[in-house]
């Protein structure tokens, strides 16, 4: 009987592998299309974060998805209809592009068609999430998503009928799937996640990311399990502060032990639809100043790549625990000649004393987004 149980808890382990993509940012630059972009769209990381309308209107920079490279599978309907989205834990809803959607970017990517789902169930509701870049309009409707090998019945998700602007044309994915608390979600749909949850899909109530490094393969997204071969040590249990962003609290930011930012404590999310990592502005000029960064007539950081192996690492340190992040890992090259470098900090505007640790953080630790007991666990990746 001992085998049976342990079958049928792996069956709820379910792992979504995730593809490394051409980002972006290389798309745009391979078309000679991003200075452009770059002086069109000003960069708002902050509208993600500080939505004007909660429930009813959600916030999400399409921008800060600039550099993405990572995008998992999944379908909706009977027959199932495939989309590659991204698994975002700073956002909560899911929305693909459906066929009643005319701008650029759909008819680019695979559009969702209701009338060729058995299962598909249309409301009058409305969806809106404004970007920094642009905006996503539709409306909800229900189906079955399928989620790796999870069948998640009645899900309720967003048709989108708009996606101004060109960005999201280069983008490498279609849609989106928000794994952050349901009160971040627009419109008050209720995310797949949680669904997951009350329908029994998943043995614990919690769900874990491995990112991997350039030029390795294995990304995931695991929905209710760990697996601890990606990891050394132990994972390092952190209270989540705010349960709506998978919010935390950082101890301090250092170098070589001395204080560089976060003096006393501050916020933090940890978010995986975040590609860099975000600075209060209050901090942001020294932090540049010290890895060497400056503006280019975009607003972008960039810095010499011949600096990196003379950098120290940055630590992070979170719940009593130290997370060194090298320069390596927070100055990477976006160009084809060795001398142009970019700095992987970027401004969090607003004023408000926020970081982001994205994937840069999270490409050097494994993380387990606990639901049923509100902690984000962290631990060393294994090499």
């Amino acid at each position: 009987k001992f085998w049976i149980v342990a079958l049928l808890v792996v069956l709820n382990q379910r792992m979504i592998h995730l593809k490394k993509t051409k980002s972006a940012r290389q798309t745009l630059e391979e078309h000679g299309l991003l200075d452009d972009f770059l002086k069109k769209h000003p960069y708002n990381l902050g509208t993600k974060y500080f939505p004007g309308l909660q429930n009813t209107f959600a916030s999400e920079p399409m921008q800060n998805y600039l550099d993405i490279e990572y995008t998992g599978t999944i379908s909706i309907g009977t027959p199932p209809q495939q989309f590659t989205i991204i698994f975002d834990t700073g956002s909560a809803n899911l929305w693909v592009p459906s066929v009643y959607c005319s701008s650029a970017a759909c008819s680019d990517h695979r559009k969702f068609n209701p009338q060729q789902s058995s299962t598909f169930h249309a409301t009058s509701r409305t969806l809106s999430i404004t970007y920094g870049t642009g905006s996503m309009t539709g409306f909800l409707g229900y189906d079955t998503v399928q989620v790796g090998s999870i069948q998640v019945t009645n899900q309720i998700f967003g048709l989108s009928q708009t996606e101004p602007g060109s960005f999201l044309y280069y983008s490498p994915f279609d849609g989106i799937l928000g794994l952050a608390y349901p009160r971040m979600s627009a419109s008050d749909a209720t995310p797949v996640f949680d669904n997951m949850m009350s329908e029994g899909l998943v043995s614990q109530d919690l769900f874990s990311v491995f990112l991997s490094s350039d030029g390795q393969n294995g990304s995931f997204v695991m929905f209710g399990g760990i697996d601890d071969t990606y990891f050394t040590g132990n994972l390092n249990w952190v209270p989540v502060t705010v349960e709506y962003y998978w919010q935390i609290t950082l101890d301090s930011i250092t170098v070589n032990g001395q204080s560089i930012a976060c003096s006393g404590g501050c916020q933090a999310m940890v978010d995986t639809g975040t590609s860099l990592l975000a600075v209060p502005p209050n901090s942001i000029a020294y932090i540049q100043n010290f890895i060497g960064g400056s503006q280019d007539y975009n607003g972008q950081y960039i810095v010499n790549c011949n600096v990196i192996n003379e950098l120290p690492d940055i630590v992070f340190t979170i719940n009593g625990i130290q997370y060194p992040v090298p320069a390596s890992a927070y100055i990477r090259q976006v160009r084809s000649f060795q001398s142009y470098c970019m700095s992987g900090f970027e401004i969090m505007p607003f004023h408000y004393d926020l970081w982001i640790l994205g994937d840069i953080f999270l490409r050097l630790y494994y993380s387990v987004f606990d639901r049923a007991n509100n902690m984000i666990g962290l631990a060393p990746v294994a090499k």
